[in-house]
């Protein structure tokens, strides 16, 4: 994500437009941390090489002017400022497209201070962000405690370890960090991440309340930030069983603009669940490259009798056997999916699931996925660890609740 952030209305630091362009793509970049996984990032050495044609409107200003940066930065490779604005260019493209290999030359970018020790704090700031895409996330957490021991009152450090703690399933520890946020942030960003926590810590009704209530008391909001807090008060509807609200805030989360792949897969999840999916199929007609978009688009093909679903399903295990070449295990959780809703897999659906509960990646759609996948395949003991989770954890969500209720029927 990126450095210093510091946005008139978040009062972090001064308010330049550069600064405040930074903390949009902090927020852009950590509401796709617990979204959709791409593939570990291809490292590029030739600043001119050719990712790929893209579509105009994502081709035009933003590549061009990503392609300039990229050859200042080939004739001064040392300009860490030059290196920073690169790297944090290509991170926002990665998040837009969808695309890893954009993850892979922002890292090029930063390759003269990757490996110092310590890097500059900007750099390691870039560098926990990075290795949490690849799910590294003590790596992660390591870079950002020596961010925070050397300026404790960095709060983009604070928020992006508050959003990997609920992405390994600890809400508590992530609750911590929201709190050292209410002096450093915008009044509304410190109740998305304070309530966010909350909702996942058994109290998912106070957070709602909360944090609608913030919006709705906001006097400036930027789009990013609608974007980010909209989409929670969705998903913290959905946990509590409020269909219509969360549509609601899906809704206008989509209206805002702003393409963003966890949005669109968090909303083709809703109208599965919903039985909606010829609906789902028309969101991500166009959404291809994300491998869970394209999961999700399958998922609804078949859904409705739609042939296609069997070629988007080749393509993505293609896709996951190319990775696995790589030594790249962050796409388990997508292909145990398809295993499980696809292909009628459970027994390798459940493998591939606890493999990825194993990782800490422990979100309410993991365990969801495990608790779903231990049922298919008749193993009720396998769902014990997560079982546990949810108890220590206090999550309330009314589909985990109702999956733990049949696996005790099962089990007794």
């Amino acid at each position: 994500m990126n450095p210093l952030l510091a946005f008139h209305a978040i009062r972090v630091g001064v308010g330049s437009a550069t600064e405040r362009r930074c903390w949009h793509l902090l927020l852009g970049v950590l509401l796709s941390v617990a979204g959709p996984v791409l593939a570990t990032p291809f490292t590029p050495t030739d600043p001119d090489r050719v990712l790929e044609k893209l579509p105009l409107v994502a081709a035009d200003a933003k590549i061009r002017e990503l392609q300039e940066l990229r050859r200042q930065l080939s004739g001064w490779p040392d300009d860490l400022e030059l290196a920073l604005r690169v790297a944090r260019r290509n991170l926002e493209l990665g998040r837009a497209e969808a695309d890893p290999r954009y993850y892979g030359y922002a890292q090029a970018a930063l390759a003269p201070w990757w490996n110092q020790n310590p890097p500059p704090p900007e750099v390691l700031l870039l560098r926990a962000v990075l290795r949490q895409n690849r799910h590294d996330f003590d790596g992660a957490l390591a870079d950002l405690r020596q961010v925070l021991a050397a300026n404790p009152r960095h709060a983009q450090a604070w928020l992006t370890r508050a959003v990997i703690e609920q992405v390994q399933g600890e809400p508590a520890a992530a609750l911590r960090s929201c709190l050292t946020l209410r002096r450093l942030t915008s009044p509304l960003l410190f109740n998305a991440c304070l309530n966010g926590a909350l909702g996942r810590n058994g109290q998912v009704e106070f957070a709602y309340a909360s944090l609608r209530r913030a919006l709705e008391n906001a006097l400036e909001v930027d789009v990013e930030e609608r974007l980010w807090v909209t989409t929670v008060l969705a998903e913290l509807a959905e946990q509590r069983g409020d269909a219509q609200a969360a549509e609601t805030h899906f809704r206008d989360a989509l209206a805002l603009g702003r393409r963003n792949v966890y949005l669109l897969g968090a909303y083709a999840d809703f109208l599965l669940d919903q039985n909606h999916p010829a609906e789902a199929r028309a969101l991500l007609q166009d959404e291809q490259r994300a491998d869970n978009l394209l999961l999700r688009l399958a998922l609804a093909e078949r859904r409705l009798d739609d042939p296609a679903w069997q070629r988007h399903a080749d393509i993505l295990e293609a896709r996951f056997a190319a990775a696995r070449e790589r030594g790249d295990e962050t796409h388990l959780a997508t292909e145990a999916r398809l295993k499980l809703d696809l292909r009628q897999q459970p027994v390798e659906a459940l493998q591939l699931a606890q493999r990825n509960w194993a990782q800490r990646q422990r979100e309410p759609q993991d365990a969801r996925l495990l608790l779903e996948a231990a049922l298919a395949a008749g193993q009720p003991a396998a769902a014990h660890e997560v079982l546990d989770w949810l108890a220590r954890v206090k999550l309330e969500d009314r589909r985990l609740a109702e999956l733990s209720r049949r696996l005790r029927e099962f089990s007794s």
